[in-house]
């Protein structure tokens, strides 16, 4: 059976970007990971048979802390401490969005999305 765990519109504030206003100010982000993983088990009932969420959102909040000029670098290195975090992990798909862009009369937000297969 494979298993996929969802944590959607995570909310961060982190210095993420290219721009010395970006890393300055700061910026608000949306965070969302998908996490499969394949079991033998018919019915989960232990947390060891499964991915704790809690410490998902512990790694992602921690990397959040460390300011990256890409999102795309955040996310190659959230990925690969998941994975060495969770060895079992066969896909991690996640997304960041910036959700405030310094550019003028920019409405929207702006997002990077990695998919990775084990």
């Amino acid at each position: 059976m494979l298993i996929t765990l969802h944590l959607e519109k995570l909310q961060f504030f982190a210095q993420h970007g290219l721009y010395e206003e970006e890393k300055k100010l700061g910026n608000e982000f949306e965070l969302n990971i998908w996490l499969s993983f394949h079991t033998t088990q018919t019915v989960i009932t232990d947390l060891d048979e499964t991915i704790n969420y809690a410490e998902v959102y512990e790694l992602a909040k921690a990397a959040m802390l460390q300011p990256r000029e890409l999102l795309e670098t955040f996310l190659s290195d959230l990925a690969e401490k998941l994975k060495t975090r969770f060895p079992q992990l066969v896909k991690i798909k996640m997304s960041l969005y910036k959700l405030q862009m310094p550019l003028a009369n920019f409405q929207g937000k702006i997002g990077v999305e990695i998919e990775k297969e084990y």
